[in-house]
């Protein structure tokens, strides 16, 4: 088994500057921007740019077609319901006359006929008093 030793203050600052060093020469190693290979990255780089704007830019349209025609759906529907309900009001409305002018004709039988009765009432009353001998006073 292995001792375990700490490292002191002077290998520690070694190391440090060993990596120091090694990330500059990494960085100067890098190729130019002029390099083919660089050229090369970076045109691909701009065509995967490209292609996924390309894409972006199809599903926008969809969404928006999609969005219109969900719109002019939503306005059918609209327009229908609007005219059901219309003619479920104008139905509502002609049955309403319809029971109205029902109501008031069976009113007006029923004052004709309680006028008829009236005058038959009024009939015999006249003659009971003429039979009697008394006049009856005239109507006010």
């Amino acid at each position: 088994m292995a001792i375990y030793r700490e490292k002191d203050f002077h290998e520690r600052r070694n190391a440090a500057n060993a990596a120091k060093l090694a990330l500059l020469e990494r960085y100067k190693a890098r190729p130019a921007e002029d390099d083919p290979a660089v050229q090369a990255r970076k045109a691909e780089r701009q065509a995967i740019l490209e292609a996924r704007a390309v894409r972006e830019a199809e599903k926008a349209r969809l969404k928006r077609e999609k969005q219109a025609r969900e719109a002019a759906e939503k306005a059918a529907r609209q327009a229908a319901e609007a005219e059901a309900r219309r003619l479920a009001e104008e139905a509502a409305a002609a049955e309403r006359a319809r029971f109205e002018a029902e109501e008031q004709e069976r009113l007006s039988f029923e004052l004709a006929d309680e006028a008829a009765r009236k005058a038959k009432r009024d009939a015999r009353y006249a003659a009971r008093k003429a039979r009697n001998g008394r006049m009856p006073l005239p109507p006010r």
